[in-house]
C-alpha cells in the first residue's frame, strides 16, 4: 500500500461546494485503487471512505483506477498518513462532528 496526501483546488461542483476545496488522503494499492480516502475541506468539514464504508449521502470511496505515476509527488510515509487521520473527526463516521 503506498499513501498520498493531494491538494485539490476546486469546489465539489454540487450541493456541498460551500465546503471549497480540500485534501485528499489516499491509500492506494499498486493496482492504483483507493482502498482508504478521507478528505479535508477547507471549511473544516471531514469525510472518510474506506473498503467497509463506500459510500453515503455525501459520495463515496473513488472506483477510479488512479494513475501512481501522477500521484508519486504527493506520497507521504505511513505514519504521517495514518498520524494526520488520528486528528480528523470525518462527519460521515461514527464519533465524528
Amino acid at each position: 500500500m503506498r499513501f498520498f496526501r493531494r491538494p485539490w483546488d476546486e469546489d465539489r461542483g454540487d450541493e456541498y461546494a460551500s465546503w471549497g476545496w480540500s485534501t485528499y488522503y489516499l491509500a492506494i494499492d499498486d493496482t492504483g485503487t483507493a482502498h482508504e480516502q478521507v478528505m479535508v475541506y477547507a471549511n473544516g468539514v471531514v469525510l472518510a471512505y474506506d473498503d467497509e464504508h463506500d459510500e453515503d449521502r455525501y459520495g463515496g470511496l473513488t472506483c477510479a483506477g488512479l494513475d501512481l505515476e501522477e500521484f508519486s509527488s504527493f506520497e507521504i510515509a505511513r505514519q504521517e498518513f495514518y498520524d494526520a487521520l488520528a486528528r480528523l473527526r470525518p462527519i460521515n463516521r461514527h464519533g465524528g462532528a
